[in-house]
């Protein structure tokens, strides 16, 4: 290939070499095994939708050029004996009509689309027949861009490409031990390799599909798990091995109420960590209610009392605010100081608080993005808690770790673990304490859906929720694309609102607002002075009213699955019955519409969160992004792949507790394949 062409391979589909040649596999397969007649094609469109890609083999009868210049195309009618279609062509036009001929047998292949009662097909791949080629078999097709097909690249280049490159391959190295060959009885690297780009049979397809996830799934789960290895044998950590005066006068005179099973449970594992002399990496999942932030307190006061200063980030300056009120008044109690840092802190406050963090006046900061600046320095950072992870880039929580020259202890809290934290609970590095028990008195939230249709009935159930005094959200979807649209919706709704409960007040909020009108609206709703709070997605965190127990969501349909489950948890903070209500059009997708009965059929968190994943993509665990792409994985799916996932995890495990740096002589070429695999990419799978 020359030079050209190559860059626009390298620039398109990142292919630079053999390796990334291999492993641009086919994303789907057509079987050409069959040839078609055309009179055959109007059946097979009978039932509806698009018709399937075939190959019919007849002769041109006839060719004509329209246009001029870039609007110029060829049509040609092909027959086969039984009826006739048209072929066009909108590129290459000369090539094409100097290639092709009357008189001469051909089979073409495509996708037949219905044209004034005629079928046609565009761009079809076209070759001179030749006896033998009506069991082609399965042909893989690849991913082909705009910028390619304009230099004239198709599927079938790339397959040609591949055909030669394996013509070529005597051997191809493989890396995985012979005893893990052997037990799953895996093709050869190479047969895999040849039968996945050219399948001489659906079952060796399958088998080369079976070998080449494995492969993947491995050593994703060798180099996340040998550097969770290596962080806990080199990094170490900060060993905090005094349970103090401020945890005990806290535990025994300032805890507000009895402690749950669940978060005894929780604080003896983090205690643990702490003291083990290795750095803590731990997710705390727990539902809205459930006691996270008190159980972070306690965290950090065991931090406090070893002679460390501790933080917390939390995502909006609301959340951050409602921390500061809570942990400051009972942190106070046992003589600590707490700071709240964010952005809108004042020049002079902001200088106060630095001075006092940098001498070590200030136990607890809390904070938002802020406390990552550069310019906030710690005397002795020891402990750092993440709330709401999912709404931090993992740089953005990186820097963190470089706040002390040992990297504090961190401590992440989620309601819903996002696709990207889950992926990494199943891989191991990073370890999880789950809150599954309410505080006593507490009710799970019912969550019921209800369409269109059923609007007065739901209008006259929140009607007799706060005729008995308590107090209802409705929120309305802002999505950034028409956002002058669905803000105009929100306006629309809340004038209905007023009219539907004229003897209620009711408060408006949404992300547009200026700050001081915002908490103007929050300030009505949590004094009881407004009823129902009309609101945007801004409200997904940082209210807390115990005495709002309808929380109504319009349009549900266009939320995520973890948006909502935040949602619903703005309710169910008092000790009486909440209710979250998903009203949707009555005419969704059958996937929507299973997306949203997965909100009524559980509260958990983690199965919410895999069914998230499930939908919407894992992320990119060794990345920044947060969910949609699948670890960058050429074959595998992380959602679908689970009992190959287990194993690949429980084999990589079994490696690296014999051979944690992989050094040993039968584990060389593994550490040769990671090296080559992960050495171009940072990594930021060590940061939770």
């Amino acid at each position: 290939m020359g030079p050209k062409r190559a860059e626009v391979l390298a620039q398109e589909l990142g292919i630079r070499s053999y390796y990334d040649l291999l492993y641009h596999f086919p994303f789907r397969y057509i079987d050409r095994s069959k040839i078609h007649k055309i009179a055959d094609l109007r059946r097979l469109g009978e039932n509806g939708g698009d018709m399937p890609y075939l190959q019919l083999k007849g002769q041109f009868a006839a060719f004509a050029t329209h246009g001029e210049g870039a609007r110029r195309r060829l049509n040609a009618l092909f027959y086969d004996g039984t009826g006739s279609i048209d072929v066009v062509w909108f590129n290459k036009v000369k090539i094409i009509q100097e290639s092709l001929h009357t008189g001469v047998e051909y089979i073409i292949f495509g996708k037949p689309t219905p044209y004034n009662s005629r079928y046609s097909m565009t761009h079809p791949e076209v070759d001179a027949y030749k006896p033998g080629m009506e069991s082609q078999g399965l042909t893989g097709v690849y991913n082909i861009t705009d910028k390619m097909r304009n230099r004239s690249f198709t599927s079938r280049t790339i397959k040609q490409l591949v055909q030669n490159l394996l013509a070529t391959l005597r051997h191809v190295d493989d890396p995985l031990p012979p005893d893990i060959i052997a037990q799953y009885r895996f093709l050869p690297l190479h047969d895999a390799l040849a039968a996945i780009h050219l399948p001489p049979t659906v079952q060796m397809l399958q088998r080369a599909q079976f070998r080449l996830k494995y492969d993947e799934l491995f050593f994703l789960q060798l180099n996340l798990l040998r550097y969770s290895k290596s962080r806990s044998i080199k990094l170490g950590g900060l060993r905090f091995a005094h349970v103090g005066e401020h945890f005990n006068n806290f535990y025994h005179h300032v805890l507000p109420f009895p402690l749950t099973g669940a978060q005894k449970r929780v604080i003896k594992e983090i205690r643990a960590d702490m003291g083990s002399g290795r750095q803590m990496n731990r997710l705390l999942q727990g539902d809205v209610g459930s006691g996270k932030t008190l159980v972070a307190l306690m965290t950090m006061l065991l931090a406090i009392d070893n002679g460390y200063q501790a933080c917390i980030m939390a995502p909006t300056e609301i959340l951050a605010q409602q921390h500061y009120e809570t942990i400051s008044s009972l942190a106070s109690k046992v003589g600590i100081k707490v700071a709240l840092l964010t952005g809108s802190t004042s020049k002079k406050e902001r200088e106060t608080i630095h001075a006092g963090l940098l001498n070590g006046e200030i136990g607890i900061t809390v904070g938002t993005h802020a406390l990552i600046e550069d310019n906030v320095v710690f005397a002795r950072l020891g402990m750092a808690v993440i709330d709401e992870q999912h709404r931090f880039g993992v740089e953005q929580r990186s820097k963190l770790w470089h706040k002390n020259t040992v990297p504090p202890h961190v401590l992440v809290m989620t309601a819903t673990p996002i696709p990207r934290t889950l992926a990494m609970t199943v891989y191991g590095d990073l370890d999880v304490s789950v809150i599954d028990e309410l505080p006593p008195g507490r009710k799970p939230v019912q969550t019921v859906l209800r369409y269109d249709n059923h609007r007065q009935q739901v209008y006259r159930f929140i009607y007799s929720q706060l005729k008995e005094g308590r107090q209802a959200y409705i929120v309305y979807p802002l999505i950034q694309e028409s956002e002058k649209l669905d803000l105009r919706n929100l306006e629309e709704g809340y004038d209905i609102i007023r009219e539907t409960f004229p003897d209620y007040r009711v408060c408006f909020i949404h992300g547009k607002m200026k700050p001081s009108e915002k908490e103007h609206q929050m300030q009505l709703f949590v004094e009881g002075k407004a009823q129902i709070m009309v609101a945007t997605t801004v409200i997904e965190v940082g209210v807390n009213v115990p005495n709002a127990t309808v929380m109504l969501i319009e349009n549900a349909e266009r939320f995520g699955l973890s948006q909502l489950h935040q949602l619903r948890g703005r309710v169910g903070r008092g000790a009486d019955r909440s209710y979250c209500i998903l009203m949707s059009h009555m005419k969704i997708a059958g996937t929507t519409r299973h997306r949203l009965e997965v909100m009524t059929q559980t509260t958990d968190g983690f199965v919410i969160a895999e069914e998230d994943m499930r939908l919407r993509g894992p992320g990119d665990m060794e990345g920044t992004q947060q969910s949609g792409i699948a670890f960058n994985l050429h074959i595998a799916d992380i959602a679908k792949d689970g009992q190959i996932i287990q194993a690949a995890r429980d084999d990589a495990m079994r490696i690296i507790d014999d051979d944690p740096t992989l050094t040993k002589p039968q584990n060389m070429k593994l550490a040769r394949q990671l090296q080559f695999l992960y050495s171009r990419n940072q990594d930021w799978s060590r940061i939770s």
